[in-house]
């Protein structure tokens, strides 16, 4: 396939993400406009490194090749913020038949014929100049959808880079932060209180639609997430070898793919990150772990997973706040997001985030399960992006909370629901307990 003629710019030019962007905004502040150059700068991070064999990457479930997803970040942004709303054409042929992800389905994504990287890097910044160009044409609801769904495929490529081994990213170090554990619990009373957004968000997602009263009974939730430490002491228990532990899906889940520890962890207290083996870091939370191995861990430390609910409300009150420590943005001291460390800190970390409650961490570092199910909202009406929720409400999701340390701050709020299926382990999820 030959893409039409764009803007100027040739593969080697993978660093230039400012072109007529850059010139557009030229004594200008437009904090939307910033945002969008933002998201891009990080997406060609993430991949700019990697050459043309890792862009297309092995046939996985889990994964996309790279290839595709970056020019499906592009016909995103283009279909929401130029087609839909103005009625612009693509600027490619077909663009739907190769990008629509409702449409394609995922295992015939190596096999469809893309463009080559130099012409997928040019309508990329093709449409992003467009798109920004059109700002002051309004339809600022779909730019920002285009945004935070730019933002989500960042987080995306992430573990993708993870999943595959290739190098870590070059997103953040680690810096000195509080290190150690947070014991005990927060004593949470019961309450009938909002859960969901309410409508003077600037944004929001279909799925937190709209805030609705439930009652909640008093309960104990942890005041950090789980350790690797901690959670070392389920494996060497024989965690994974005891049925009892384990729900009926969760028990067949972990025969058929042989689980006998978390999914990159190696003997001897070690885990693969990305294209290296090292120590694990005993007072970090456990990441890539799937909801089964949260439960049963749970279970075998009588202990359970909140409801999201519960996480909500430890989060969000005694009033609605849109952050656990407030209402003010998320920040370099109150939360571990952005990328900014490169990968979890200690749990002991970021005592300025805590919740009114004293729960650490609700924020940031790893996205924790809940046991709740992915169910609409009392009420629920599909936004025009139609396929983000309603397809998986009757399919098996569970609900998580809070964000990880690779997310983006300005997606986040304490009404934010993650959804994923309960055997995926390579996503950045850890999870928290509640008291019996």
């Amino acid at each position: 396939m030959r893409l039409p003629s764009l803007e100027p710019g040739g593969a080697g030019q993978i660093n230039a993400t400012r072109t007529a962007a850059q010139t557009m905004l030229a004594g200008r502040v437009d904090p939307l406009a910033r945002e969008l150059l933002d998201a891009r700068e990080r997406t060609l991070l993430l991949v700019r490194d990697l050459d043309d064999a890792q862009w297309m990457g092995p046939r996985l479930p889990i994964v996309n090749p790279i290839l595709w997803e970056v020019g499906h970040v592009a016909w995103f942004q283009e279909y929401w913020t130029l087609r839909h709303p103005h009625g612009r054409p693509s600027q490619i042929a077909s663009a739907d038949a190769l990008y629509d992800s409702a449409r394609v389905a995922h295992d015939t994504r190596w096999d469809l014929p893309l463009p080559d990287r130099a012409a997928t890097l040019r309508y990329l910044q093709a449409t992003l100049d467009r798109s920004l160009a059109a700002l002051d044409t309004g339809a600022l609801y779909f730019h920002r959808l285009a945004l935070f769904h730019e933002d989500m495929h960042g987080e995306a490529f992430t573990y993708t880079r993870q999943t595959l081994g290739y190098p870590a990213p070059s997103l953040g170090a680690a810096r000195p932060a509080a290190r150690g554990t947070l014991d005990g619990d927060a004593e949470v009373p019961g309450a009938r209180f909002l859960l969901g957004a309410t409508q003077d968000e600037p944004f929001v997602f279909d799925n937190e639609k709209w805030a609705h009263p439930v009652e909640v009974a008093p309960f104990r939730i942890a005041r950090a997430p789980v350790t690797n430490a901690q959670y070392a002491e389920f494996v060497d228990a024989g965690g994974y070898r005891e049925r009892r532990y384990w729900t009926a899906q969760g028990w067949r889940w972990r025969q058929a793919v042989g689980a006998e520890r978390p999914v990159y962890w190696e003997p001897g207290f070690r885990e693969r990150r990305y294209g290296a083996v090292r120590e694990l870091a005993p007072n970090a939370p456990v990441i890539h772990v799937s909801w089964h191995e949260a439960q049963a861990f749970c279970a075998w430390a009588r202990r359970r997973l909140p409801s999201e609910a519960e996480w909500e409300l430890a989060a969000a009150t005694p009033e609605k706040r849109r952050f656990p420590w407030g209402n003010d943005p998320p920040g370099e001291q109150r939360a571990n997001l952005d990328g900014r460390a490169g990968g979890p800190v200690d749990v002991a970390a970021h005592p300025e985030g805590d919740s009114a409650y004293g729960c650490r961490q609700m924020m940031g570092n790893v996205w924790e399960w809940t046991a709740s199910d992915f169910a609409p909202y009392p009420g629920f009406v599909a936004d025009p992006y139609k396929e983000y929720s309603q397809p998986w409400f009757k399919s098996p999701h569970k609900v998580l909370r809070g964000g990880c340390w690779a997310t983006r701050g300005r997606l986040l709020r304490n009404t934010f629901r993650n959804f994923y299926p309960p055997d995926r382990r390579d996503v950045l999820a850890g999870f928290r307990t509640c008291a019996r």
